[in-house]
């Protein structure tokens, strides 16, 4: 790892929130997964993970989320008071959602199941309608509300699902394979989107892509998984990391 790239990881801000994972380890069975995974987020900064398949980037993801038992810690710090804490609220952005195209389900359905406690099938709550709309609205996507979900566009549902899952404003946002099956303008419009809301809302946002040249062109920094971390710093650090042209090849990207 370069200079620079130490530099990256211990540099965050006093006054800024930020994510620390220490030491985490995950096993199935006989087999190591995850081995000493350490990784500092900062606030207002878009991580990109990368790496070969069976990495364990999704074995990451899901440890993060509690989803498989894991060791180590995860530690935040509270923007305002600098507190240290393990609890923290993340926001998920799942690769695809398995939802048949005839499902009678609108947006102000699926919206709600997430944020309300009361069975959306009941009644339509105006308050809470009103609600999901202006957040739909921060992605431009408010009159999409009454639509089924299985009759949107990929773009139009990834905006839905943004939508989701920063209501509440979590601490750190993970993007799973965000722009799978979008077209060119609807990655340029997401980028954009991403790029605004980690800064109007300073927020650490964590992204798991393939796509190594949109990596290079939108990303902060990037962590360069395979089982454990190899390098991470600036896209053209890692990039030109021998592990990395190890994986990816020598070729430019």
């Amino acid at each position: 790892m370069t200079e620079h790239a130490h530099k990256l990881k211990d540099s965050c801000n006093v006054h800024c929130h930020c994510i620390k994972i220490n030491g985490l380890n995950v096993s199935f069975g006989d087999e190591k997964i995850l081995d000493d995974v350490n990784l500092h987020m900062h606030c207002g900064e878009l991580t990109v993970l990368i790496g070969p398949n069976g990495a364990g980037k999704s074995t990451l993801l899901r440890a993060l989320l509690d989803e498989v038992p894991h060791e180590g810690t995860i530690e935040f710090k509270e923007t305002k008071t600098g507190n240290i804490s393990n609890m923290m609220k993340i926001g998920y952005v799942p690769q695809s959602l398995n939802i048949e195209r005839e499902i009678p389900m609108t947006v102000y359905d699926l919206f709600a199941s997430f944020i309300s406690r009361y069975p959306v099938w009941l009644f339509k709550n105006r308050k809470l309608y009103d609600k999901i709309r202006e957040q739909l609205r921060l992605f431009s996507v408010e009159d999409c509300i009454d639509k089924q979900v299985g009759k949107l566009s990929g773009g139009q549902l990834q905006r839905v699902m943004l939508s989701i899952a920063i209501t509440p404003m979590p601490n750190l946002l993970i993007l799973d394979e965000p722009v799978s099956g979008i077209d060119e303008n609807g990655v340029r419009d997401f980028y954009r989107l991403v790029n605004e809301m980690k800064s109007r809302n300073d927020l650490a946002i964590l992204l798991v892509s393939h796509d190594l040249e949109l990596v290079r062109k939108y990303a902060d920094k990037v962590v360069l998984l395979d089982r454990k971390i190899l390098c991470k710093g600036t896209p053209d650090e890692v990039y030109a990391d021998p592990d990395f042209k190890r994986i990816f090849g020598g070729g430019e990207v």
